[in-house]
């Protein structure tokens, strides 16, 4: 009897958000919103998934700890840095797993638990969201395969990770922008480098815009990022963004304007500014 064998590897994609876009897509998986800020006396709040393809899919919802490089990267971790504090302890959800046909969309409920309980400070934790195979597809056999051969599937299993924030007592987070520097990359395009300084008990996020102010007063708008955090317990990020190039702009006369601006429908609160002089 000749038979064959099956070697199935799971390819796992998980991607974290840092999006610009007030929903989260990845996998055919919308989610919305794309943070969860639990701030004041807030102990409820609700996550709106939908699945925008064309097959049923299911998903397994957990918590994963990350902590954030000084250039912004995220590493998987299990216990906390020095100063870091986890909030998978202090929230629960429901459901855990969730099954969506095309099309449908359902709602994860969050709730803070013992919230007068805990120390002033800032509690973060990422909910995962990932991406269960099909799993008769996994023991499925090609009845028309080489039966002699080995057969190798590989399967992608995405997931999505959002921040999950609970917020204790008095804000005192302050942020400034430091070693602003303009360069050229390989590629010849004009690049921003600076840094975020913060100071402070809460991390910070919002929108990067920069401005070209040229010797006669006319601005321009040259670069903007949506979407930056500064995460505790780090004190500084370095950052990076490509700048428009456009005919009636001279990088090397006027100045630019940076501003690192809270996201808000209402009044965006000003985290910081900063000023390059060109030459």
């Amino acid at each position: 009897m000749r038979r064959i064998r099956n070697i199935t590897i799971l390819l796992v994609f998980s991607f974290l958000t840092s999006a610009i876009a007030p929903a989260l897509g990845q996998g055919n998986l919308l989610i919305t919103p794309r943070r969860v800020v639990f701030d004041g006396s807030r102990k409820v709040m609700e996550l709106n998934l939908a699945n925008t393809g064309q097959d049923t899919a299911r998903y397994n919802i957990s918590f994963v700890q990350y902590r954030m490089t000084e250039d912004g990267a995220f590493e998987e971790i299990t216990e906390p840095d020095p100063g870091q504090l986890f909030a998978d302890k202090h929230l629960r959800f429901f459901p855990r797993t969730i099954l969506l046909g095309p099309n449908e969309a359902q709602t994860v409920r969050m709730q803070v638990l013992g919230r007068e309980h805990l120390e002033p400070g800032e509690y973060r934790s990422h909910v995962y969201f990932r991406a269960v195979p099909n799993e008769l597809a996994l023991g499925e056999i090609d009845p028309n395969a080489d039966t002699t051969a080995v057969s190798i599937r590989l399967i992608p299993i995405f997931g999505i990770t959002i921040p999950v924030i609970i917020r204790v007592g008095d804000n005192t987070t302050e942020v400034t922008l430091s070693d602003l520097d303009l360069t050229k990359d390989e590629e010849g395009k004009i690049r921003l480098g600076f840094t975020f300084n913060r100071t402070g008990n809460m991390s910070v996020y919002g929108d990067i815009n920069v401005t070209h102010v040229a010797p006669n007063g006319l601005e321009t708008q040259v670069g903007v990022v949506n979407g930056i955090a500064v995460y505790t317990p780090n004190t500084i990020r370095t950052f990076q963004l490509q700048l428009a190039e456009l005919e009636e702009i001279d990088y090397s006369s006027g100045k630019l304007l940076i501003t690192y601006t809270a996201q808000s429908d209402v009044r965006p609160q000003t985290y910081a500014t900063a000023q390059l002089d060109l030459h």
